[in-house]
């Protein structure tokens, strides 16, 4: 048997996922920058757009690499993944603010001049690199790190240089709870998929339980049916009958051929249940050549109905055994089914008087109804039921399962 790997216990979110949310996440920040451009009226509309877009595109990249290395905290404790969020963030958001200016950095002077310009300034640079700023004759205040002159201010490049360290940190700053808004997300994301891998396990310890459950209930039917037949067997070879009791060894060897070979947990169809039904009769016709006559009352497109297998054993069993067994006449015992309000219902009935109008349950058959009962319980929950007890003229059991069609021999009718 394979066993699972610890990592193959850890719960992923889907790549597809991930992605999805990373890209949302930047699509809604080049929407609103997009949005906040046209308010403020910057210009450069198509030259602003297209740098927008490779500043976003360069925003997923970067936030893919934060996924790749928090991937690795996912079946560490919360609080780790927290830190980890936390810590990994920062320089995230500080890459992203430098690749941000970098794809902006061409146009920040353009975007000022035409500011400027606007206002009624004009902006030109010195030979040394210094940024001047003509303003009209009644100027301004002096700008901080500006030189003022009569109609010109100054602003020298080490001034500029550290403007833009101020608003790349400004710009890393914002970035950072972005960031961070993300990494909870995919925290949460995370949470979900653990969630639904618990759900997961819990439904496949459930079906293993029910499994052997049902293993346990069909395992119950074989002893007891091997046992009376035995006893049948027994009684042919003492009363010298030993043709009867050879053919009735090579059909039962038959029939626990065909019994056996089937998985007790898997259904089979309502022709195999009742073909298996027959030839346990044919086996007990035996013993009472003149005693049990079966009848088969199966439609043909009801055939295919899946049943859990063995299901009727106990029932037909039962009825050879108080019906058939202490009559001295002759004891039909029929196997018949319909269709009945969009449900099957699989009836197993005789004409025995023996139990009749005494007791609502024959002596002993409470353990075969109590097997059947539990079998569709445990198969079908409350969506089958059993009834029996004695009817004008005889005793009936009548099954009412759900109808399950079985999908291999649908596709062979067709």
């Amino acid at each position: 048997m394979n066993r699972e790997k610890p990592e193959d216990l850890v719960a992923r979110v889907p790549f597809s996922t991930v992605l999805a949310s990373i890209v949302g996440l930047w699509v809604c920040y080049f929407l609103l920058t997009t949005l906040r451009g046209e308010l403020v009226d910057l210009g450069f509309v198509t030259e602003a757009f297209w740098r927008r877009a490779l500043a976003s595109f360069l925003g997923i990249l970067i936030t893919i690499g934060l996924w790749s290395i928090l991937r690795l905290f996912d079946p560490r404790p919360l609080w780790l993944k927290i830190c980890a969020a936390l810590l990994l963030s920062m320089p995230v958001a500080m890459l992203i603010a430098q690749s941000n200016q970098m794809v902006f950095s061409s146009m920040e002077e353009r975007v000022f001049t035409r500011t400027a310009e606007q206002r009624g300034f004009t902006v030109h640079r010195s030979e040394t690199g210094d940024l001047l700023v003509d303003i009209p004759a009644m100027g301004i205040p002096t700008m901080p790190g500006a030189e003022a002159g009569t109609d010109t201010v100054t602003v020298n490049a080490t001034s500029l240089q550290g403007t833009q360290w101020q608003q790349l940190t400004e710009v890393a700053y914002g970035r950072y709870f972005m960031m961070l808004a993300w990494c909870a997300l995919y925290l949460a994301l995370l949470t979900g998929e653990k969630a639904r891998a618990a759900e997961r396990r819990e439904g496949t310890y459930r079906r293993a339980a029910k499994a052997a459950e049902l293993r346990s209930l069909r395992y119950q039917v074989n002893p007891h049916f091997l046992f009376n037949t035995l006893n049948s067997l027994s009684a042919l070879v003492l009363t010298g009958k030993t043709q009867a009791a050879e053919r009735m060894i090579q059909m039962l060897s038959t029939f626990y051929r065909r019994s056996l070979a089937d998985d007790p947990t898997c259904d089979v169809t309502l022709e195999q249940e009742i073909a298996l039904q027959k030839l346990y009769l044919d086996i007990e016709s035996v013993r009472f050549p003149l005693r049990l006559v079966p009848d088969y009352q199966v439609p043909p497109d009801l055939q295919d109905c899946l049943i859990p297998g063995m299901i009727l054993q106990p029932l037909v069993e039962n009825s050879v055994k108080h019906a058939v067994a202490p009559s001295s006449g002759q004891v039909t015992i029929t196997l018949a089914a319909r269709e009945e309000y969009g449900r099957l219902v699989v009836t197993v009935s005789d004409d025995g008087q023996s139990a009749a109008g005494k007791d609502e349950t024959r002596p002993g058959y409470g353990i075969g109804l109590a097997n059947v009962r539990e079998r569709l319980e445990a198969r079908f929950g409350h969506e089958a039921s059993i009834v029996s007890g004695p009817v004008p003229g005889g005793y009936a059991t009548h099954l009412r399962l759900p109808i399950l069609r079985d999908r291999h021999a649908a596709e062979a009718a067709e």
